[in-house]
């Protein structure tokens, strides 16, 4: 019979665990002298392995690629965009902002800008913080008016 489970008898399962590799501690060992990295190069010196990068003397990719060209404008305006085809098919009267935003067609945050996509046969008064000058050309056509909104956002 096996003998009786505790603390002192626990060991980990047969082959489950490897001895640790003491390196450089005598040819009898297997991994004396050059401690099992061969002779000399980059890789037997310390640190291991070459440097992130390092193509063997080749020209590196981040060398060999050309750096972006321009710039980020800070002051860029996101603008969310609708067209009037889609405020001709969803809205009667008035639209601003607000509306635009109950009706899920703008998300909340940015400013919004009337685009000329599609066409529009019904007098509505919109209120946006830009228009495009095809979209205002296009809301007057049809008995409209465009006002623009000073603050943007």
């Amino acid at each position: 019979m096996a003998d009786k489970l505790t603390l002192h008898n626990l060991h980990p399962a047969r082959g489950s665990t490897a001895a640790r590799k003491r390196v450089g501690r005598g040819p009898g060992s297997g991994l004396g002298k050059t401690s099992g990295k061969g002779h000399k190069g980059h890789k037997a010196r310390t640190g291991g392995q070459t440097n992130p990068g390092f193509e063997g003397g080749q020209m590196p990719l981040q060398r060999r690629v050309p750096k972006l060209k321009g710039f980020t404008n800070p002051n860029r305006v996101e603008f969310a965009v609708v067209n009037v085809g889609r405020l001709a098919e969803v809205f009667e009267g008035e639209v601003d902002p607000k509306a635009l935003l109950e009706h899920g067609l703008v998300r909340k945050g940015r400013p919004v800008k009337i685009l000329a996509r599609g066409e529009i046969d019904k007098a509505i008064t919109v209120r946006a913080h830009a228009f495009s000058e095809a979209a205002r050309a296009k809301i007057e056509g049809a008995g409209g008016r465009a006002e623009v909104l000073g603050d943007q956002g």
